[in-house]
């Protein structure tokens, strides 16, 4: 067991802890975890580098009071964890265990709901704002964004002609006022029939721009594997039924195919999955978070892979490192069903196993998928090409007799992360170990925590940056220097046209 727990990464249910974090520092997680997920606290291991430190057995019962005293003092509503000891080659260390809550939102006691609750973003906390709120309260009364009343908006004000003709022509029933009642697209309210902010969707651009400006879908072809050279772009803006096939004719129309010739037949094979890619753009559609404004679904084509990247996180239940398990979470509880009534979904819960099973008979092909800031990304990449920038390099190394691997671009960042050249730029400001401060200074940044957790804490965790003091990871002395690895990773760079 302890194997697989060193093994794993910190992220949005898993934080490791040298020593007990402050109460203030672990009442955010606490209340950040409940309000998602859920996850897994374990004291007494070393993040970065990864190191079972254990805890001393005589001070296990009073750290264990400890923690359950935080809890109970700081965090709001009840929130009651399962506290474990656990014990590996004589180190004892703690796991303390939050389970997902039902009693949104859960938040700092001392600050109240509006300043004190905090959601999980990655492997940081992150003080939620008005809209998640709004967002934990709906899904403590079991209610979802899309199924809410459009106050003051009738049927009447909405283009259903091209949403119409697609369910006829789909489902070969008329879309009428029955008929969006059964689907709960419109509710009676004071005896008039309201629209929901999913019928809204399902409507013209016109009709819904004022209220969702953002609810599109923006695709682009660029050159080679950065965003530098545009060759071709398109903007969606049919209706959110409409969208997802629109968007695989842009994929088609700038990816490769070939012909396959089985016995008689001749059958095109596409050099990338079409029905996995299908999926994974309704569930792009399917299940956004439209209650984020500002943000619309991206595809991004790439010499080396295709990329969709959707608003929202996933939604707690959802597993990807479980694909082959049928997970069923929905977040939109007025679209899906009506994308299921369209046949443009499977059963619930079968999306991710439709995109496992595709992807077996792609083995040149790889599905890599990130939670970054509120948003869900999908990269569907090339192994074959294996370009400097994505894939993992093989460096050699004279001081270990032959080769070994240095980190590939993609597990330093993607593109909503930290760019190629804005880690370059770090990197080669460490000529001699710096202090953070120093580091934040070079890349003009002025917050310190999301600077560590954007930079500081991935480049510790690959094993490019090293700490000067490990054994004290928050001395106000610390510096952070380059390792072996990370300058054989700065050579990488620099080759490549850095």
């Amino acid at each position: 067991m302890i194997k697989d727990i060193l093994n794993k990464p910190e992220g949005r249910r898993l934080e490791f802890k040298q020593e007990l974090p402050t109460s203030a520092d672990l009442a955010k997680t606490i209340v950040a975890f409940a309000n998602d997920a859920g996850g897994d606290i374990f004291i007494g291991i070393r993040n970065s580098p990864r190191q079972l430190t254990g805890v001393p057995e005589p001070d296990l019962m009073k750290t264990e009071e400890q923690i359950a005293s935080i809890i109970h003092d700081h965090c709001t509503p009840v929130i009651i964890p399962e506290i474990t000891f656990l014990a590996h080659e004589d180190k004892h260390f703690i796991r303390v265990q939050i389970h997902r809550g039902s009693d949104f939102p859960y938040h700092l006691r001392a600050k109240g709901a509006k300043e004190g609750t905090y959601i999980r973003i990655g492997s940081t906390n992150r003080k939620a704002d008005d809209d998640i709120i709004t967002e934990l309260e709906r899904r403590k009364r079991n209610i979802s964004f899309d199924s809410e009343p459009q106050y003051g908006k009738t049927i009447s004000d909405l283009d259903l002609t091209d949403f119409g003709k697609q369910f006829s022509e789909l489902t070969g029933e008329e879309l009428n006022g029955t008929t969006l009642a059964k689907l709960g697209l419109v509710k009676e309210l004071n005896g008039t029939l309201t629209v929901t902010s999913a019928l809204v969707l399902f409507s013209g651009f016109e009709s819904r721009k004022e209220l969702f400006p953002y609810s599109k879908i923006e695709c682009a072809r660029f050159k080679g594997t950065s965003t530098d050279i545009r060759i071709d772009d398109k903007t969606i803006t049919e209706h959110i039924g409409r969208q997802p096939e629109e968007a695989l004719r842009f994929i088609q129309r700038h990816v490769n195919s070939s012909s396959l010739i089985e016995g008689v037949y001749t059958r095109r094979r596409w050099e990338y999955p079409m029905a996995a890619l299908r999926e994974a753009l309704r569930n792009a559609v399917v299940h956004r978070d439209y209650s984020l404004t500002g943000k619309d679904i991206k595809v991004a084509i790439y010499d080396d892979m295709v990329e969709i990247t959707s608003p929202g996180t996933l939604p707690p239940s959802i597993d990807f490192q479980e694909m082959d398990a049928r997970q069923s979470d929905i977040r939109n509880k007025a679209i899906a069903p009506v994308f299921k009534r369209l046949g443009l979904i499977d059963q619930w819960g079968n999306g991710l196993k439709i995109i496992s099973e595709e992807l077996r008979s792609y083995p040149d092909l790889e599905l890599r998928w990130f939670e970054k800031g509120l948003q869900f990304q999908v990269q569907f990449v090339r192994k074959s090409s294996q370009p400097a920038t994505m894939a993992s390099e093989s460096v050699h190394d004279s001081d270990h007799g032959g080769t070994w691997p240095a980190p590939g671009w993609h597990q330093v960042g993607t593109r909503s992360a930290p760019g190629r050249h804005q880690v370059e730029k770090l990197l080669l400001s460490m000529k001699t170990p710096k202090k953070i401060r120093e580091l934040m200074e070079v890349m003009s940044w002025k917050d310190r925590s999301k600077f560590r957790a954007r930079y500081i804490t991935p480049l510790l965790e690959l094993g490019i940056l090293e700490m000067t003091i490990p054994d004290k990871p928050n001395s106000s002395n610390q510096e952070y220097d380059l390792t072996e690895k990370g300058r054989k990773f700065l050579d990488i760079l620099r080759g490549n046209g850095g």
